[in-house]
């Protein structure tokens, strides 16, 4: 992945050491696509979930149960796609609250009493699983299968990363485009041009619809509003990795606030533990 779009991009525009400091950033992750015939099926959206037995139907205490949104087979995923914290096999399932039931409640990342809307399940491999049956409250989304491309992603510009490796002291990206530095006004026209749609995605680096999800989540486990550029926002913002990120689609009925994605992120270490308990949702529409 070293010829990826991400990587030619900094060859393309290069002053001084941008591009080792550029392509540093680069992370690999596995793209999901509609799955053709004779394709391997690596995810599935929608449908209805294997759970283990003894394992009820997710459910956001007082407001019902969550909407079954994907299922993903770890071992099948492209493993030169995947941060070595990530589970080598057993599946994943992705859950959320979407509406359905109460459509005034709403998940949002900045109030905890509303986490429990958006849950992340771990079947370890080998475990005995049955077709869950839907809650009759639940419409499902339609059954769409899935297979996966290892591709390069890159960070998003606001990022504390991605300033310190292309503003070196700058604090933060000039407000106004052009006064950004004249060496990086190519590099960031180009950048732009790269980011023109969100797919679903296991892994890398999330594609935000309004900046970067990563400040989302810092400012909620912060519990205060911030500047980016501010040390303690940075630092948190930098702790949190995406998981996965799944895109609005028309087609299976799956929309965000139009044209919306759902952004699922963990702590590394957390990820490394199978702590799933501790993903937290971003939704951006």
């Amino acid at each position: 992945m070293s010829d990826g779009p991400y990587s030619q991009l900094a060859d393309a525009y290069p002053p001084g050491d941008l591009a080792q400091r550029w392509t540093a950033l680069l992370r690999p992750c596995a793209r999901l696509r509609r799955a053709h015939a004779g394709e391997q099926v690596v995810a599935v959206l929608g449908g209805t979930p294997h759970l283990p037995a003894g394992v009820g139907w997710p459910e956001w205490p007082d407001h019902g149960p969550l909407a079954f949104i994907a299922s993903v087979r770890c071992a099948a995923l492209p493993q030169e796609g995947l941060g070595e914290e990530f589970p080598q096999d057993g599946t994943l399932l992705f859950f959320y609250f979407d509406g359905q039931t109460h459509a005034d409640a709403v998940v949002c990342v900045d109030d905890a009493e509303t986490w429990a809307g958006a849950q992340v399940l771990y079947v370890p491999e080998n475990t005995p699983v049955f077709l869950a049956e839907t809650p009759p409250v639940l419409e499902s989304y339609p059954r769409v299968e899935l297979t996966a491309e290892s591709e390069q992603s890159a960070p998003d510009l606001w990022l504390p990363q991605t300033r310190r490796a292309l503003l070196g002291d700058m604090c933060v990206w000039p407000s106004r485009r052009r006064d950004t530095p004249a060496e990086l006004a190519a590099f960031v026209r180009a950048f732009a041009r790269l980011r023109t749609r969100i797919d679903h995605q296991i892994g890398g680096h999330a594609s935000p619809l309004q900046g970067p999800v990563e400040y989302d989540i810092a400012n909620a486990t912060l519990a205060e509003r911030r500047e980016r550029g501010d040390p303690p926002l940075d630092e948190e913002a930098e702790r949190w990795v995406l998981l996965a990120q799944f895109a609005g689609d028309h087609e299976t009925n799956m929309v965000w606030g139009g044209e919306g994605a759902l952004y699922w992120l963990i702590r590394p270490e957390d990820l490394a533990a199978r702590k799933f308990d501790q993903v937290r949702l971003v939704i951006q529409t």
